[in-house]
Formats: C-alpha cells, sequence, structure tokens
C-alpha cells in the first residue's frame, strides 16, 4: 500500500440530525484485515439505512466504521491476507457493513462480487444492498415461486424497483404500490401487472379483485404500522409476509387468529448485522441467480441521480423528500 495516499476524503454524521449534519472531512486510510479487500470508490449507493443512521436510529454493528455508505463499486487496490479470489485492479462491487460514502472502502472478499462488463461503477454500485436484501427476503425467506403472485410495497424504491424486475424474470405475477400515478405508471414499465396508488387507492381490495378474491401469496413490505394487520387480510391462505423495514412504525396491533386460520408466515430479517458467512452465502446466491441477469441487461438497476460524494447531504434530502423513482448514487 506504499503507493496509496494516508487519507482520504470521507462522509462524517457530525451529531444526529438532519442531512446537513453529513460532512466531508478528512479520515485515515482502511487498512484490509485478513479476508479483506481494499477498494477505491468510484461510486456508493444511498440507502434509508443511511439516513436511519445519520438520524441515530442504526448504529453500525460493533467494528464496522462510524462512516455511512452499505454499497460500493470501484477497484481493488490491495489486499489483505488470506484474500484468494481478488488481486489489484479487479473492477468489484461490494456490499459493505458501513464506510461507503468514502475516497476508499474496505470489504471482505466474500462480499464483493465482478462488475459485469458494460456495466457502469453508478450501476454497479447500486446493486449490492438492494439486490441482496431482495434476493434473501423475496426468494429465500418468501420463497417466491414462478405463477406464484407478490405484492411490493414501496415500488418505485431501490427496493421495490429491483423487486418487481427479479420477480417479474423468475416468473410471478406481480402486483405494487406506490404514492403517485406518475410512480405508479413506472412500476408498470418495469415489469408489474397491476400498480396501485395507495393514497386513493385500497391495495387490500385491489389485490383481492385482482385475485378473484384470493390474495397473493407472498408480500414484501418496508412499511409495517398499520400496513400489518391489512397485510394478513390481502394475504392468500399459506401466504409469507416478509418485513424489511418500518417505515410506518415497529409496532402494530394484529388479529392473530387471522394468521392462524390463513396459516400465515410472518418473518423479516436485517442484512447488516448478520454474520460474514450469512452475507457471504447470500453473495455467492446472487452471484449465481442474479448476476446472469444483470450481465444479460434482463434486469438492472434504475438509476434517478447521481451526486458528487461531498454532497451526500443533498442526496439524503432528495431521499427523504421521496421524489425519487429508483436509486440514488454518490460518486467520488
Amino acid at each position: 500500500m506504499a503507493d496509496l495516499p494516508a487519507d482520504m476524503t470521507a462522509i462524517a454524521i457530525r451529531s444526529p440530525g438532519p442531512p446537513d449534519v453529513l460532512v466531508p472531512e478528512r479520515r485515515p486510510l482502511p487498512q484490509p484485515k485478513e479476508g479483506e479487500i481494499l477498494v477505491k470508490v468510484a461510486a456508493a449507493g444511498v440507502n434509508r439505512p443511511d439516513v436511519m443512521q445519520r438520524k441515530g436510529l442504526y448504529p453500525p454493528p460493533p467494528g464496522a466504521p462510524d462512516i455511512p455508505g452499505l454499497e460500493i463499486a470501484g477497484e481493488v487496490v490491495a489486499v489483505g491476507p488470506g484474500v484468494a479470489r481478488w488481486t489489484r485492479g479487479d473492477r468489484v462491487m461490494a456490499l459493505v457493513s458501513g464506510g461507503g460514502y468514502a475516497a476508499y472502502c474496505a470489504a471482505h472478499e466474500s462480499h464483493a462480487l465482478p462488475i459485469p462488463p458494460g456495466m457502469s461503477d453508478v450501476e454497479a454500485a447500486a446493486v449490492p444492498e438492494t439486490f441482496f436484501t431482495v434476493w434473501t427476503n423475496l426468494f429465500d425467506r418468501g420463497a417466491l415461486k414462478s405463477g406464484e403472485t407478490v405484492l411490493i410495497h414501496g415500488g418505485t424504491s431501490g427496493i421495490g424497483t429491483t423487486a418487481i424486475q427479479l420477480a417479474k424474470a423468475f416468473g410471478a405475477r406481480v402486483f405494487t404500490t406506490a404514492g403517485s400515478d406518475e410512480k405508479c405508471a413506472a412500476c408498470r414499465k418495469l415489469g408489474a401487472d397491476l400498480a396501485i396508488n395507495y393514497r386513493t387507492q385500497d391495495f387490500v381490495r385491489e389485490v383481492k379483485q385482482a385475485t378473484d378474491g384470493k390474495g397473493v401469496d407472498v408480500i414484501l413490505d418496508m412499511v409495517a404500522g398499520e400496513y400489518v394487520t391489512r397485510n394478513y387480510e390481502a394475504a392468500a391462505a399459506d401466504g409469507r409476509i416478509v418485513q424489511i423495514a418500518v417505515q410506518g412504525g415497529p409496532k402494530a396491533t394484529v388479529d392473530v387468529s387471522k394468521l392462524m386460520l390463513k396459516r400465515l408466515t410472518h418473518t423479516g430479517s436485517t442484512l447488516r448485522a448478520r454474520p460474514v458467512a450469512d452475507k457471504a452465502a447470500v453473495a455467492r446466491a446472487v452471484e449465481a441467480n442474479v448476476l446472469p441477469l444483470l450481465a444479460s441487461g434482463k434486469v438492472k438497476p434504475i438509476i434517478f441521480r447521481t451526486f458528487p460524494l461531498v454532497e451526500a447531504a443533498a442526496a439524503h434530502a432528495l431521499m427523504e423528500s421521496s421524489t425519487h423513482i429508483g436509486k440514488i448514487v454518490l460518486t467520488t
């Protein structure tokens, strides 16, 4: 690492608060540990957990950097002891537990994937957190299969635009919710069979009508709160509800008898704090099942806007406005 700088620009959280607490500062260059690679970051994805961390609601797990950012793309510039797969000069996209909003970031080698030829760094930076999350929740925990129906809440979010495409690619019938007619149109363009404007339509009634009263087999939900009861109503017998966030609040009052009578499964997960081996298994599954679709262009990350790294505060303000369709990405 003798040819690399001693320090770098990174985005710090000055104190919990609004977007303007994100400030660029100089930090020491990360040193790759056992099994880690050091990536010169070309682009980093912006995600809702970053916003929660900025607000003081989602602290990094033990040992993770306090710098926000959970997904990166760039070039390997150094490797730690024991690294077998990657060498200097490789283009990779990687899931990280923090540190992505910086000029350089360390990642575990098993959490990195090769960037397909023809894919830009900006597109690649929008893959790891989002596609890993969708795969492990929709297909592993939710066990979505070809021919089934799925309801994806928040269809124009980074998660939503990814989930719509992957569910369609694997043969599901896709329903989604979004907050405007324009966003519903964007969901249909991505392949949704039915897009429901949750501000003007009742998603329970709409999915029941579209399924002849049966309901949907799988629901991917990042809202929670009062949506929990409504999801139970919208689910088919033996349906699976997968919780990936609680934007509507973490608490709900539910009629458990509905879960029992319909034989529902309500599960969920987070990704950041899971053990290295767990995330490595997700990475292998994504590489085997999803990377070919990305390489062929059959599915792709939807990029709404990019910002220079030093304008991370503006990127967060845009995310919190919820006017975006797809991903917001920082570039170095």
